[in-house]
This record gives C-alpha cells, sequence and structure tokens, in this order.
C-alpha cells in the first residue's frame, strides 16, 4: 500500500493507496529567486527618465491568486525608490475583476506590512464613474478599465502566472483587464465562452491554448489597447510558493513566462481512470467553490466516462459568487445555457463547464458545503473516511492527484 497526504484547507488527510496505484504530477519547480538577478532583470526595462517615477501603478491579485506579495515587494519597492520614486506617488491596485472586496485583515494577509504603508486601491467593477472606456475590440468587447490608473507615469503588473480553464492562461495580462476592468466589460469577453450557434461552450477555450481560442484573442486584441506596462510574472511550485520571478514588457515575454509554466504542470499522461483522488491544492485554492471548480476542471479531465472523481476542496469561503447557484436552479443546461446566451452573468460559465462534468461522470466532494447544496450542484458530499471506503472498493484503475488545481492536460 501506499500512503499519500492530500491537502484540505489548511491541513491534510492521510490515504492509503493500492501499490502500483498512478500518482498524476507534475515538474515541480525548484527555488530560482536571486535578489540582485531580480534587480538587474527588472532594470534592464524600466525607463531611464526621472518623470517616469512620478507616479506609479502596480497592480497586483487579490486573495485568491497571490505570488509571495509580503517578500517580494519590498524588493520591488526598495528598487523604485532607488530611482527616485516616492512613497506617496507609489499606488497599489487590487485586482478584484468581479471578485467581492476583501477585508483589511485578508489584505493584510496577502500584501504583508506593505499594505499598511502605501495606499492600496480596492477596485470595484460597478463604479462606472471611476472607468474609461478605450475602444471596442472586433468580437464587440468596450474595453473599460479606471480612470486613475491611466495618469501613472508607470504601470507595473506583478501576478502569478497559471492555467484558466476557459482563457487558457490567468495572470499576466487578466491582471489589467478583466482585473480592473468593468463588469459589463468583463461578462462580454467571458461571455465568448458560449458557442451560441452550437448551444455549447465554445471547444477551443480550454486551459493551456491561446490559438483558436475567441475568449483569448480577445483578451490579446484588449491587450494592444491597454498602455505600455512592465509585468513580473510569478511561477508556482504546487505548494503556491513563488519559485521564479520573470521580468517582462510585452507580451511576447508573456507568452514565454506561460511556456515556462507549461513546462512544468502540463501532463503528459493522456491515460483515463476509473477513479481519481485529488485535492484542490488546499488554502487558497480551495478557498471557494468558484475556485475549486478549476481543481475539478483539470481533474475531470483524467476520468474515464462514468467513472468517479472524489475532491478535498474546503470552500471555507462557501461557492464565492452570487451569480452561480441560480443557474443550476434553471432546470438544467438548456435552459441555464438559454438564460446565460441572453445576459451574459457572473460565473455562469462556471455553472455550465461544472454542469457537462457531472453529465459525463460521478463526482464526491470532502467539503465543508452542506449537503443541500452539494445536490443542487450535482455532487455527493462525503466525509473524509468515506473516501477510504471508496478507495478500497474501486476495482479499476486508480490514479491521485496532490494538487489538482496546478495540472493539466
Amino acid at each position: 500500500m501506499k500512503s499519500v497526504a492530500l491537502k484540505f484547507g489548511k491541513e491534510h488527510y492521510n490515504y492509503s493507496f493500492p501499490a502500483g496505484v498512478n500518482e498524476l504530477n507534475v515538474l515541480d519547480p525548484d527555488f530560482d529567486i536571486d535578489k540582485k538577478k531580480f534587480r538587474q532583470n527588472l532594470e534592464e526595462v524600466l525607463p531611464g527618465e526621472q518623470k517616469s517615477f512620478n507616479r506609479i501603478a502596480i497592480i497586483v491579485s487579490d486573495k485568491t491568486r497571490l505570488c509571495g506579495y509580503p517578500l517580494y515587494l519590498p524588493w520591488l519597492l526598495e528598487i523604485l525608490h532607488d530611482k527616485g520614486a516616492l512613497q506617496d506617488n507609489i499606488f497599489f491596485f487590487i485586482a478584484y475583476g468581479t471578485h467581492a472586496r476583501q477585508s483589511d485583515q485578508e489584505s493584510l494577509a496577502a500584501y504583508g506590512d506593505t499594505y499598511k504603508k502605501y495606499r492600496f486601491i480596492h477596485h470595484d467593477c460597478d463604479d462606472e464613474d471611476a472607468l474609461q472606456e478605450l475602444g471596442t475590440t472586433s468580437r464587440g468587447t468596450r474595453v473599460t478599465v479606471r480612470k486613475d490608473i491611466l495618469d501613472s507615469s508607470l504601470i507595473l503588473t506583478f501576478g502569478a502566472i497559471s492555467h484558466h480553464y476557459f482563457a487558457g492562461y490567468g495572470g499576466g495580462r487578466k491582471l489589467f483587464f478583466p482585473g480592473l476592468a468593468g463588469r459589463s466589460a468583463v461578462y462580454h469577453n467571458h461571455g465568448l465562452y458560449l458557442d451560441r450557434s452550437n448551444k455549447r461552450l465554445e471547444p477551443g477555450c480550454q486551459p493551456g491554448s491561446l490559438r483558436e481560442n475567441p475568449l483569448a484573442e480577445d483578451l490579446r486584441e484588449i491587450y494592444e489597447m491597454l498602455p505600455a506596462h512592465i509585468e513580473i510574472h510569478g511561477i508556482l511550485n504546487t505548494l503556491g510558493e513563488v519559485c521564479q520571478l520573470y521580468v517582462g514588457a510585452d507580451y511576447g515575454d508573456f507568452l514565454r513566462a506561460c511556456d515556462i509554466h507549461d513546462y512544468f504542470y502540463r501532463s503528459k499522461n493522456r491515460d483515463l481512470f476509473d477513479l481519481v483522488v485529488a485535492s484542490a491544492g488546499g488554502y487558497p485554492k480551495d478557498i471557494n467553490f468558484i475556485q475549486s471548480h478549476k481543481a475539478v476542471h483539470h481533474a475531470a479531465s483524467f476520468v474515464a466516462d462514468g467513472g468517479r472523481l472524489i475532491l478535498l476542496a474546503e470552500c471555507l469561503d462557501q461557492i464565492g459568487s452570487k451569480y452561480f447557484l441560480p443557474y443550476f436552479e434553471a432546470g438544467g443546461f438548456d435552459k441555464a445555457f438559454t438564460a446565460l446566451a441572453a445576459s451574459y452573468e457572473g460565473n455562469g460559465g462556471t455553472a455550465l463547464s461544472m454542469m457537462t462534468k457531472t453529465q459525463r461522470i460521478n463526482i464526491f466532494l470532502v467539503t465543508s458545503l452542506d449537503e443541500n447544496l452539494c445536490r443542487l450542484l450535482q455532487v455527493t458530499k462525503i466525509s473524509p473516511s468515506q473516501v477510504q471506503d471508496l478507495i478500497d472498493s474501486e476495482k479499476g484503475k486508480i490514479a491521485f492527484i496532490r494538487n489538482a488545481s496546478m495540472i493539466f492536460r
């Protein structure tokens, strides 16, 4: 037997698997960050004119997508101050997109003492007066972003690269838009996940896919409308720790960061299994169901039709969106799709994506969500101890995943 510890929130559970069980793993990156090298790389792309440091905007992710901020933001600030930037002229923008605002306590945990010393602006996608339109894409997205960031003499984004189940990749270009965009603009872009002609999810919208992905191609077009900015990309390990910092100044650098991420986390295993037992990766990857769904999406791709997926996802903040459950109450995929196609809203695409999985496989959750809520999601809630019973009773091919939020096919 093989004993395996799987994370659940900030804890873990141990399970015994039969000898020869398949582990669907990744090439966890080694730590390779050096302060001197980071300074050199950043200084190569920083402007030389002193006036560029008069008003600086730094865009960071919210609590759901951390990037070692307590340690590395002071490094960045030290470099900017050495260039002549004043503390009062540096502004941080939290790229919530359409996510709910986090508390000051959560922000302090996310960004460390920097949150107490500098001004942090909590983006509100519904504050129309704070937005400015930059143009309209060929797919009809009216691109809006915050007015106050457009006045900046220097803009930097700082966030972790990840794969995204319909945008291809998260981090990078997504911090600026949809991170600091208006709600209607975000919804129009996300609505490209729907193949309205065939009443299905757009097949090109896949994790790790930027070509023939209409939503990702729309984001590429939006990128060209945004002000020039410097991007600091974090490469995470499976524990959510930053292992590499990659500095870029254009879209090509973003693509190279995605290639680095791919090298570590794109699985070469093409097998399908009768049972897959997976952790969503623990906190904050399983902070709510919206975030945990990413792990569902990736793990499900390894499960054969009619097979079983067991996912450990605490969901301390419950669902994480008020625009999710109404689609499960609509009366099935077709009715939910019709409603969403008429007016895209919130995490409707996530709801449809979840429905496609429960139509194909059986999903069991170890979670803090109550049984009625799980039933509405068309999944079965089980206790931590029941996981071992399901493992022991499985006669087919079994695999496990230590962090399903990171691996993708």
